[in-house]
């Protein structure tokens, strides 16, 4: 053996003695603080209008969400899809629901098809990293095979419906009863906005201080039909017709909201929980029924009011209270983000679109510009980059060319191309495609790149003889 000269021996011992701090240096830190997962809540409204909160100006009151926004963070730019399934899809998953074959309408009661067996479920990944995971209100991914029901994706427990539009009292839809607890019949009696509180209440405290707990409470509040117990009218004599059912409703939600933050208080877990909230698309009959304020159309359109709604995120002590993020996000982010937050490790099976924008949200740093697909429909869409917003309906042709609008009830036909600058236009009142040939150009091209990525849509016709069961998904 060769015996290292005084030299070598000095850096032998100065490599040993510092070894220690470089790898400290090279390996990510993780502060004490944040070794445990936290608990995570999703609270995910139907067809709630832009303004229809109390930060936006509503004329409504929303408290305790009005609270949960001041303790965190207003995501001020957060995207979802025009309609209720491919939201929950794209929230699901981390993927555009081009994807899934869900770009198109949503998946109705006598469908023949859900959310891809193929497709990871963010319930799947917290459920791998030591979660207790449940749903607690309205599934919407299909419910024709007992392999897509939520127990059969991630959820240990499920308690609500499958389908869009119940009756609220009732719990049927159609005449079909529709409401299960772990994806068999339950017969509890009750509104459907308190059952709901009452069960997520119910899993807080069985949880609580035991396991990270991912309780994702997706209301049926406020879509259709609009029914409310009497005493949530008052106050609001001044609203007519179903804009005061609606009020009521919405009231109830932000009322069981409450009791539901109040329990994870009461169980001393407040500092490890992270709470987001969102509506799945925007507010349908603006003006009649919701109020998506000054952004253009409303739900079942790529416009701001269709796509554009109100978002939260608070998780006290990591993310600053009372800020606002300005940053474009998508409903996809989520995925990323939730996954990333809880430590979880997945292996994906299939490339993700979002990404994770947690950084955004807690330290105020800008995302890197990416595109934001907001739908690919075959012949329809809209795409975001920066402040940039194509809309994209195309004729029989195929070809581009001028936007004309015919404005027939709340239906819109249009023709062509229309591009906004949200920077001066965030309400879409000036179609500038005309001034600028090249980004349309661009924009075009990436959006037709998703769209000849989609997978075909599955929308389907109701069958012909169609019988409601007298229990769904059984």
């Amino acid at each position: 053996m060769k015996i290292p000269d005084m030299n070598q021996l000095f850096y032998l011992i100065m490599i040993v003695t510092l070894l220690p701090n470089s790898l400290a240096c090279a390996m990510p830190q993780v502060s004490l603080d944040q070794e445990e997962s936290p608990n995570i809540v999703v609270f995910l409204a139907d067809d709630l209008g832009w303004k229809d909160v109390g930060w936006h100006g509503s004329e409504i009151p929303t408290p305790n969400l009005d609270r949960l926004a001041s303790a965190g963070a207003q995501l001020d730019y957060f995207y979802v899809q025009p309609v209720c399934s491919p939201t929950r899809a794209a929230f699901m998953t981390g993927r555009y629901p081009i994807r899934h074959g869900l770009q198109v309408g949503v998946i109705r009661p006598w469908a023949q098809h859900g959310l891809p067996l193929e497709e990871q479920t963010l319930a799947q990944g917290l459920k791998d990293a030591g979660y207790a995971t449940a749903i607690v209100g309205k599934w919407h991914l299909g419910h024709f095979r007992k392999e897509y029901l939520p127990t059969r994706r991630g959820f240990d427990h499920q308690y609500g419906h499958y389908n869009g539009a119940i009756d609220y009292f009732e719990h049927t839809r159609d005449g079909g009863f529709d409401w299960h607890r772990d994806d068999q019949v339950c017969r509890d009696q009750g509104y459907s906005t308190h059952l709901l509180a009452d069960e997520a209440i119910r899993i807080v405290q069985q949880y609580a201080g035991k396991k990270p707990i991912f309780l994702y409470v997706p209301f049926n509040a406020v879509h259709s039909p609009h029914q409310v117990p009497k005493k949530y009218l008052e106050g609001f004599g001044h609203l007519k017709g179903d804009r005061r059912s609606y009020a009521g409703m919405l009231t109830a939600m932000d009322e069981s909201i409450g009791r539901i933050i109040e329990a994870i208080d009461a169980a001393g877990e407040r500092s490890d929980t992270l709470f987001f909230f969102s509506s799945d698309n925007g507010g349908p009959a603006p003006g009649k029924v919701t109020s998506n304020g000054t952004l253009r159309a409303s739900k079942g359109t790529v416009y701001e009011g269709g796509v554009r709604v109100p978002a939260l995120m608070a998780w006290e002590g990591k993310i600053p209270a009372g800020s606002i993020v300005k940053e474009p996000m998508h409903i996809v982010d989520l995925y990323p983000t939730l996954l990333g937050v809880a430590q979880a490790k997945v292996d994906q099976n299939l490339p993700i679109d979002g990404i994770n924008m947690w950084d955004a949200v807690a330290k105020g740093e800008a995302m890197p510009e990416r595109e934001i697909l907001i739908n690919a429909a075959p012949k329809s869409g809209a795409l975001r980059l920066g402040d940039w917003k194509l809309v994209v309906h195309e004729g029989k042709s195929g070809a581009i060319g001028e936007a004309n609008e015919e404005q027939e009830g709340e239906e819109r036909t249009l023709r062509g191309i229309e591009l906004f600058d949200l920077a001066t236009d965030p309400n879409e009142k000036s179609n500038v495609a005309a001034a600028h040939p090249q980004r349309v150009q661009t924009l075009y091209e990436r959006w037709t790149k998703y769209r000849a990525e989609a997978v075909e849509p599955k929308g389907e016709a109701k069958p012909q003889g169609f019988v409601v069961p007298e229990i769904w998904g059984q």
